[in-house]
């Protein structure tokens, strides 16, 4: 089975529609799928829910999908660094499920692994916790948070084999394997495609049975976010 194809939008082709659940990897604009992103743009897909850590930046990552409207909701737990994100949720033109940033990472997680929900103290006694289930262990209480199964998941990673064997770069793994094993497809943006054996079975960071489509994008951008320099000695 040949997971590699040509372009960005091959590797979407088929898969992407209206109303959509998906799982996009990421933290700021470190590890997002930058390729992927702009090809998600390009369906005109629309009502999307996305589940993302935040919402890229003005203009940039997913912030492009913010401004042509495609984003109907968002599952994120930060969302400070975009002022589109802002204006439409505080206008009312964008959902957003606030979910903290430990228990989204467990969401997407027990989704991989086929837990379908667990129990967490973060957000006990919390609006986070309205509505939902809790329950006492060992005198302390828990609330119940459901997995997380997006239909497409989109992610980053620095290094692919043709079997879909992944290894991520430094913090660029953050929220990328817990998505790409949630995805129900899994489509990856990587900047090296190598031989099958060409890399070290311990140096293997997911292994390709969570891996769908495979597209190379050997410059992306990497935008920095917040840029902090200190003056010269």
């Amino acid at each position: 089975m040949n997971k590699i194809y040509p372009s960005a939008d091959a590797a979407l082709a088929g898969l992407i529609h209206d109303g959509q659940l998906l799982a996009v990897g990421g933290f700021g604009l470190c590890g997002i799928p930058e390729a992927l992103i702009d090809a998600l743009q390009a369906t005109g897909a629309k009502n999307l829910t996305v589940i993302s850590n935040n919402a890229g930046v003005d203009n940039f990552g997913l912030g492009k999908l913010l401004a042509t409207r495609q984003i109907k909701k968002m599952i994120s737990s930060y969302v400070g660094e975009n002022k589109e994100f802002e204006r439409q949720y505080l206008s009312g033109e964008l959902e957003l499920e606030f979910t903290p940033q430990g228990t989204l990472a467990e969401k997407l997680r027990a989704g991989g692994a086929g837990i379908p929900a667990f129990f967490t103290q973060t957000g006990v006694g919390t609006l986070v916790a309205e509505g939902k289930e809790t329950r006492e262990f060992d005198g302390k209480t828990y609330v119940m948070e459901r997995a997380l199964l997006p239909e497409v998941s989109l992610v980053k990673a620095h290094r692919a084999d043709a079997s879909g064997n992944l290894q991520f770069r430094r913090t660029a793994r953050n929220f990328n394997p817990a998505a790409a094993m949630a995805g129900k497809v899994c489509v990856v943006e990587v900047e090296e495609i190598v031989d099958v054996g060409a890399m070290d079975p311990d140096a293997v960071h997911l292994p390709g049975i969570y891996v769908h489509r495979i597209v190379l994008n050997a410059t992306p951008e990497k935008r920095i976010e917040q840029r902090t320099t200190r003056p010269a000695a």
